[in-house]
Parts: C-alpha cells; sequence; structure tokens
C-alpha cells in the first residue's frame, strides 16, 4: 500500500551527541521522501557536530569522533536538508519529543527560521504506543515480521519507521489514512512549542507547564511580571520555546495597537 498523501512528507532519523535537546548535536540525519505520486528519495548525511562524541552515544549508534572528523558540519549542510524539508509533513519514531525538536534547535541555531505552521507530524511511535506498548525493533518484528537490523542506524531506522507506519494503517481500520488525521492521533500533547513548556490550557489558550507559573497562561505571566520574559530568553530553554514565546507577545501587543 501506499500512503494517501496532499503534499510530500519527510520521514527522518537522528543519531545525536546525546539527548538534551539545546546542548546536544546531530551526528547522523536521514531523511526518506516520500511524494504524493508514491516516488521516494533518500539521503542520509554523517555530520561533525563540532564537539566530542560522548562514549556512551558512540556505543549506542556507532559514530566516533574519528568517524566524522571531516564530515559536513551543521551549518554547511543545513540549507540541502531544508530544501528537502522545507514544504513537507514531517514524521520519525520519537519524533515529536526528540527528534523534531533538536532539529528544530539545530535550524534555528544556524539562522533558518524553521516551524511548523502549515505542517503536519506523525509521530510512530506514539501511534504503538497507543496501540501495543513497545519499541522500534518489537514494532518492526510485530508490524512487519522481520526482524530490525542495524538498529540505530539513521538509515535503518528511518527505514523501519516508514514501513512499520504502512504496517500500522494496514492493522488497524480506525486508523486513516490521512497525514492530518495521522497527526492528529498521533499528538501525545497539545504542545505549542514542541519540547511542552507551553502548552494549550482547557481554554484552548497558550500556558506554562512548568516552574512557578505552571497551569497560568502566558499572557496573564507577561503581563504580571514582565521580566518572566526576558528570564526565559536568557535561560538554558530551546530556541524554538523562545521562538514561540515571542511569537505569543508580539501577537499580544500587535492586537493591542490594532
Amino acid at each position: 500500500m501506499e500512503l494517501k498523501l496532499n503534499k510530500p512528507i519527510c520521514f527522518f532519523d537522528l543519531e545525536t551527541t546525546g539527548t538534551n535537546v539545546v546542548n546536544d548535536r546531530i551526528v547522523e540525519i536521514a531523511i526518506l521522501k516520500i511524494y504524493p505520486n508514491g516516488n521516494k528519495e533518500s539521503k542520509t548525511w554523517l555530520v561533525n557536530p563540532e564537539m566530542d562524541i560522548p562514549a556512551e552515544a558512540s556505543a549506542i549508534h556507532g559514530i566516533t569522533n574519528e568517524k566524522v572528523a571531516s564530515e559536513p558540519t551543521f551549518k554547511e549542510l543545513s540549507h540541502t536538508i531544508w530544501n528537502m524539508i522545507r514544504d513537507c509533513d514531517l514524521a520519525g519514531f520519537n519524533s515529536d519529543r526528540f527528534d523534531i525538536p533538536l532539529l528544530a534547535e539545530e535550524m534555528l541555531r544556524v539562522g533558518i527560521e524553521f516551524d511548523l505552521k502549515n505542517r503536519n507530524t506523525v509521530d510512530v511511535q506514539a501511534i504503538f504506543h497507543k496501540m501495543e506498548q513497545r519499541t522500534l525493533s518489537a514494532a518492526y518484528l510485530f508490524y512487519c515480521d522481520r526482524e530490525l537490523n542495524d538498529a540505530h542506524s539513521a538509515e535503518a531506522d528511518t527505514q523501519a519507521t516508514y514501513e512499520v507506519l504502512l504496517a500500522q494503517i494496514e492493522k488497524y481500520p480506525e486508523l486513516e489514512n490521512d497525514v492530518k488525521k495521522l497527526s492528529e492521533f498521533s499528538h501525545r500533547k497539545t504542545a505549542v512549542d514542541l519540547a511542552g513548556f507551553i502548552v494549550l490550557d482547557d481554554d484552548g489558550e497558550e500556558a506554562f507547564s512548568f516552574g512557578k507559573h505552571k497551569g497560568r497562561k502566558v499572557l496573564d505571566v507577561l503581563e504580571s511580571e514582565p521580566g518572566y520574559f526576558g528570564w526565559i530568553l536568557n535561560a538554558d530553554f530551546p530556541r524554538y520555546t523562545k521562538k514561540v514565546l515571542t511569537q505569543i507577545k508580539l501577537s499580544s501587543l500587535n492586537n493591542r495597537l490594532g
């Protein structure tokens, strides 16, 4: 079977120096682009992260400092990667919680205005966990009846994720073969900023999900404590969170002036 697409969708996977969205870097990225007519395009890049790769990370994905020493940096690859994904929906395994936030951080770090407006995102892990509660290797065996060789290789994981999603659509009649519907089903929470520091509350308005203002509306906090905005901008939060917070503030100011 094939996915029913209105525009291209990019399945992608990252191997990284660690799991900290703000401070860690990409060492490998694989993208599988599926077009509405069924054509496919696949690219994989090793990336020099410009920092040491911890031994514990290398033990998982097999990528060492020596292996990427002569590879291009993310900045050097960024426009090529951006041109491949810029008008596409995005999908991956645990992508909403990790891969997309980290990719956004890397893009914003080099000055590319990465945004999720007009995009759907499909997290295949979220669908899997809602249905079966397993891991990618188990998902591949369960849905595709095959062992996943080279797990934690970005290219193998990306291809496996795509195949698992197709198998999920075939297995579960309640899953519509529609990227927008899959995106809605796979979302775990109403995060506004990818990392989940800003969420939609019961009124559908942006609210903080952490710290002393947890549960309070963003605009109420910014009005009663203006310095909180500056504190977040200067603290160790993801760039995408800072971008979203700035957009909320500017939108409020424009509404008042209008």
